[in-house]
Protein backbone atom coordinates (compact mmCIF):
# COMPACT_ATOMS: atom_id res chain seq x y z
CA UNK A 1 0.00 0.00 0.00
CA UNK A 2 0.98 3.97 -0.27
CA UNK A 3 3.34 5.09 2.35
CA UNK A 4 1.20 8.06 4.25
CA UNK A 5 4.26 9.76 3.58
CA UNK A 6 2.68 10.97 0.04
CA UNK A 7 -0.18 12.79 1.62
CA UNK A 8 2.41 14.61 3.08
CA UNK A 9 3.41 16.13 -0.21
CA UNK A 10 0.12 17.30 -1.15
CA UNK A 11 -0.73 20.87 -0.20
CA UNK A 12 -4.26 22.49 -0.61
CA UNK A 13 -3.91 26.00 -1.70
CA UNK A 14 -7.09 28.36 -1.31
CA UNK A 15 -6.70 31.21 -3.46
CA UNK A 16 -8.41 34.51 -2.46
CA UNK A 17 -10.44 32.94 0.18
CA UNK A 18 -13.33 35.41 1.13
CA UNK A 19 -15.06 34.31 4.57
CA UNK A 20 -12.59 33.32 7.01
CA UNK A 21 -15.03 30.37 8.09
CA UNK A 22 -14.28 28.78 4.58
CA UNK A 23 -10.44 28.78 5.90
CA UNK A 24 -11.45 26.82 9.13
CA UNK A 25 -14.00 24.46 7.42
CA UNK A 26 -11.26 23.40 5.05
CA UNK A 27 -8.86 23.16 7.64
CA UNK A 28 -11.15 20.66 9.22
CA UNK A 29 -11.80 18.64 5.94
CA UNK A 30 -8.42 18.67 4.68
CA UNK A 31 -7.65 16.90 9.03
CA UNK A 32 -10.31 14.25 8.63
CA UNK A 33 -8.71 12.46 5.37
CA UNK A 34 -5.18 13.22 6.75
CA UNK A 35 -4.05 16.25 5.55
CA UNK A 36 -1.83 18.91 6.60
CA UNK A 37 -0.88 21.57 4.45
CA UNK A 38 -2.87 24.59 4.06
CA UNK A 39 -1.67 27.08 1.74
CA UNK A 40 -3.36 30.57 2.10
CA UNK A 41 -2.46 33.10 -0.91
CA UNK A 42 -3.88 36.39 0.00
CA UNK A 43 -6.77 35.55 1.65
CA UNK A 44 -9.25 38.28 2.71
CA UNK A 45 -9.46 37.87 6.50
CA UNK A 46 -6.75 35.66 8.18
CA UNK A 47 -6.12 34.92 11.05
CA UNK A 48 -9.51 35.52 12.45
CA UNK A 49 -11.48 34.33 14.68
CA UNK A 50 -14.16 32.79 12.91
CA UNK A 51 -11.44 30.90 11.23
CA UNK A 52 -10.38 29.49 14.25
CA UNK A 53 -14.41 28.35 15.02
CA UNK A 54 -14.86 26.68 12.16
CA UNK A 55 -11.77 24.69 12.37
CA UNK A 56 -12.93 22.87 15.29
CA UNK A 57 -10.21 20.79 16.31
CA UNK A 58 -8.12 21.10 13.21
CA UNK A 59 -6.35 24.08 14.92
CA UNK A 60 -3.42 22.56 14.17
CA UNK A 61 -3.83 22.31 10.44
CA UNK A 62 -5.39 26.16 10.76
CA UNK A 63 -2.09 27.54 12.60
CA UNK A 64 0.46 25.83 10.17
CA UNK A 65 -1.28 27.53 7.05
CA UNK A 66 1.05 29.12 4.79
CA UNK A 67 0.28 32.60 3.40
CA UNK A 68 1.67 33.54 0.28
CA UNK A 69 1.17 36.92 -2.05
CA UNK A 70 0.83 34.72 -5.12
CA UNK A 71 -0.34 31.74 -6.46
CA UNK A 72 3.33 31.53 -8.28
CA UNK A 73 4.73 31.23 -5.19
CA UNK A 74 2.24 29.09 -3.69
CA UNK A 75 3.44 26.64 -6.34
CA UNK A 76 6.95 26.48 -5.81
CA UNK A 77 8.86 23.37 -5.50
CA UNK A 78 5.82 21.43 -7.47
CA UNK A 79 5.64 19.05 -9.85
CA UNK A 80 2.01 18.86 -10.40
CA UNK A 81 -0.69 21.24 -9.71
CA UNK A 82 -4.20 20.09 -10.60
CA UNK A 83 -6.92 23.20 -10.68
CA UNK A 84 -10.66 22.57 -9.33
CA UNK A 85 -12.97 24.16 -11.42
CA UNK A 86 -16.24 23.40 -12.81
CA UNK A 87 -16.23 26.33 -15.05
CA UNK A 88 -15.99 25.66 -18.95
CA UNK A 89 -13.17 26.95 -20.36
CA UNK A 90 -11.56 27.53 -24.25
CA UNK A 91 -8.13 26.37 -25.05
CA UNK A 92 -8.03 24.84 -21.22
CA UNK A 93 -5.96 21.42 -20.00
CA UNK A 94 -7.09 18.06 -19.80
CA UNK A 95 -10.52 17.69 -17.52
CA UNK A 96 -10.76 14.81 -15.59
CA UNK A 97 -12.82 13.83 -12.46
CA UNK A 98 -11.83 14.03 -8.93
CA UNK A 99 -11.52 10.54 -8.29
CA UNK A 100 -8.86 10.34 -11.65
CA UNK A 101 -7.18 13.71 -10.20
CA UNK A 102 -6.40 12.21 -6.77
CA UNK A 103 -5.10 8.84 -8.24
CA UNK A 104 -2.74 10.99 -10.57
CA UNK A 105 -1.86 12.99 -7.69
CA UNK A 106 -1.16 10.17 -4.96
CA UNK A 107 1.28 8.54 -8.09
CA UNK A 108 2.84 11.81 -8.39
CA UNK A 109 3.44 12.59 -4.33
CA UNK A 110 4.54 9.37 -3.67
CA UNK A 111 8.00 10.84 -5.22
CA UNK A 112 7.64 14.99 -5.73
CA UNK A 113 5.37 17.85 -4.21
CA UNK A 114 2.19 18.31 -5.80
CA UNK A 115 -0.96 20.85 -5.43
CA UNK A 116 -5.03 21.15 -5.46
CA UNK A 117 -5.50 24.51 -5.96
CA UNK A 118 -9.04 26.38 -5.26
CA UNK A 119 -10.38 29.43 -6.37
CA UNK A 120 -12.15 32.32 -4.22
CA UNK A 121 -15.64 31.22 -3.44
CA UNK A 122 -18.17 33.42 -5.90
CA UNK A 123 -15.90 33.74 -8.82
CA UNK A 124 -13.42 30.56 -8.87
CA UNK A 125 -10.35 30.34 -10.39
CA UNK A 126 -9.23 32.81 -12.75
CA UNK A 127 -8.19 31.69 -16.65
CA UNK A 128 -4.34 32.58 -15.75
CA UNK A 129 -4.48 30.57 -12.42
CA UNK A 130 -5.84 27.89 -14.17
CA UNK A 131 -3.03 27.66 -16.96
CA UNK A 132 -0.27 27.80 -13.78
CA UNK A 133 -1.50 24.51 -13.47
CA UNK A 134 -1.34 21.29 -15.52
CA UNK A 135 -4.38 19.64 -14.88
CA UNK A 136 -8.10 20.40 -14.35
CA UNK A 137 -10.30 18.42 -12.20
CA UNK A 138 -13.91 18.15 -11.78
CA UNK A 139 -16.49 16.76 -9.32
CA UNK A 140 -19.12 15.11 -11.22
CA UNK A 141 -22.32 17.02 -9.35
CA UNK A 142 -25.92 17.24 -10.03
CA UNK A 143 -26.03 19.13 -13.36
CA UNK A 144 -28.69 20.70 -11.97
CA UNK A 145 -27.39 22.26 -9.25
CA UNK A 146 -23.43 21.74 -9.00
CA UNK A 147 -22.15 24.50 -6.48
CA UNK A 148 -20.56 23.19 -3.45
CA UNK A 149 -19.22 25.09 -0.37
CA UNK A 150 -15.31 25.76 -0.55
CA UNK A 151 -14.77 23.20 2.33
CA UNK A 152 -17.15 20.63 0.94
CA UNK A 153 -14.95 20.48 -2.50
CA UNK A 154 -12.27 20.27 -0.16
CA UNK A 155 -13.75 17.35 1.56
CA UNK A 156 -14.30 15.48 -1.85
CA UNK A 157 -11.07 15.60 -2.70
CA UNK A 158 -9.63 15.13 0.66
CA UNK A 159 -11.82 11.76 0.65
CA UNK A 160 -10.46 10.54 -2.88
CA UNK A 161 -6.91 11.36 -2.05
CA UNK A 162 -6.96 9.35 1.23
CA UNK A 163 -8.58 6.37 -0.66
CA UNK A 164 -6.37 6.73 -3.07
CA UNK A 165 -3.39 6.64 -1.09
CA UNK A 166 -4.55 3.39 0.98
CA UNK A 167 -5.60 1.30 -2.21
CA UNK A 168 -3.04 1.78 -4.74
CA UNK A 169 0.42 -0.50 -4.93
CA UNK A 170 3.70 1.26 -4.40
CA UNK A 171 4.62 3.13 -7.83
CA UNK A 172 7.53 1.71 -10.13
CA UNK A 173 10.13 3.76 -9.49
CA UNK A 174 11.50 7.10 -11.75
CA UNK A 175 13.58 6.93 -14.05
CA UNK A 176 13.96 10.60 -14.87
CA UNK A 177 13.00 13.79 -12.50
CA UNK A 178 10.38 15.92 -13.05
CA UNK A 179 10.32 19.32 -13.61
CA UNK A 180 9.13 22.12 -10.88
CA UNK A 181 6.61 24.59 -10.84
CA UNK A 182 9.48 26.82 -11.57
CA UNK A 183 11.50 25.49 -14.08
CA UNK A 184 8.21 25.35 -16.07
CA UNK A 185 7.57 28.75 -15.85
CA UNK A 186 10.94 29.79 -16.00
CA UNK A 187 10.76 27.86 -19.36
CA UNK A 188 7.44 29.88 -20.93
CA UNK A 189 8.92 32.78 -19.97
CA UNK A 190 12.14 31.57 -21.70
CA UNK A 191 9.68 30.83 -24.26
CA UNK A 192 8.29 34.10 -24.64
CA UNK A 193 10.82 36.42 -24.95
CA UNK A 194 11.98 34.23 -27.76
CA UNK A 195 8.99 34.55 -29.66
CA UNK A 196 9.10 38.05 -29.24
CA UNK A 197 12.79 38.99 -30.23
CA UNK A 198 12.26 36.94 -33.44
CA UNK A 199 9.18 38.42 -35.06
CA UNK A 200 7.32 35.61 -34.28
CA UNK A 201 4.87 36.56 -31.85
CA UNK A 202 3.32 40.28 -32.15
CA UNK A 203 3.32 41.71 -28.41
CA UNK A 204 0.21 44.14 -29.90
CA UNK A 205 -1.65 40.91 -31.31
CA UNK A 206 -0.30 38.09 -28.72
CA UNK A 207 -3.31 36.41 -29.36
CA UNK A 208 -3.56 32.91 -27.64
CA UNK A 209 -0.10 31.28 -28.64
CA UNK A 210 1.70 31.35 -25.06
CA UNK A 211 -1.69 29.75 -23.76
CA UNK A 212 -1.67 27.26 -26.51
CA UNK A 213 2.12 26.53 -25.31
CA UNK A 214 0.87 25.79 -21.42
CA UNK A 215 -1.85 23.24 -23.15
CA UNK A 216 0.96 21.16 -25.17
CA UNK A 217 3.29 21.31 -22.52
CA UNK A 218 0.65 20.36 -19.98
CA UNK A 219 0.28 17.20 -21.39
CA UNK A 220 3.37 16.49 -21.79
CA UNK A 221 4.54 16.65 -17.66
CA UNK A 222 8.06 17.94 -18.64
CA UNK A 223 11.50 16.33 -17.38
CA UNK A 224 14.20 18.56 -15.74
CA UNK A 225 15.94 16.62 -18.82
CA UNK A 226 13.91 18.03 -21.42
CA UNK A 227 13.08 21.93 -19.95
CA UNK A 228 16.91 21.37 -19.81
CA UNK A 229 17.08 20.76 -23.27
CA UNK A 230 14.66 23.28 -24.27
CA UNK A 231 16.49 25.76 -22.84
CA UNK A 232 19.58 25.53 -24.56
CA UNK A 233 17.50 25.63 -27.93
CA UNK A 234 16.27 28.74 -26.61
CA UNK A 235 19.56 30.12 -25.93
CA UNK A 236 21.09 28.70 -28.78
CA UNK A 237 18.65 30.32 -31.33
CA UNK A 238 19.07 33.79 -28.94
CA UNK A 239 23.39 33.74 -29.55
CA UNK A 240 22.70 32.82 -32.80
CA UNK A 241 20.28 35.75 -33.64
CA UNK A 242 20.99 37.68 -31.08
CA UNK A 243 17.48 38.34 -30.00
CA UNK A 244 16.93 38.04 -26.08
CA UNK A 245 18.33 38.80 -22.49
CA UNK A 246 17.38 35.80 -20.61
Amino acid sequence: MMTPAALERVRVVLCETSHPGNIGAAARAMKTMGLSRLVLVKPKHFPHADAEAFASGALDVLRAAVVRDSLEEALAGTVLAVASTSRHRDLTHEVVDCREACKRMVQVASHDEVALVFGPERTGLTVRDVNKCQLIAAIPANPDYASLNLAQAVQVFGYELRMSAGGMAPPVPQSSEPATHDEVEGLYRHLEEVFHASGFLDPLEPKRLMQRMRRLFARSRLEKEEVNILRGFLRAFRDRTGGGNE
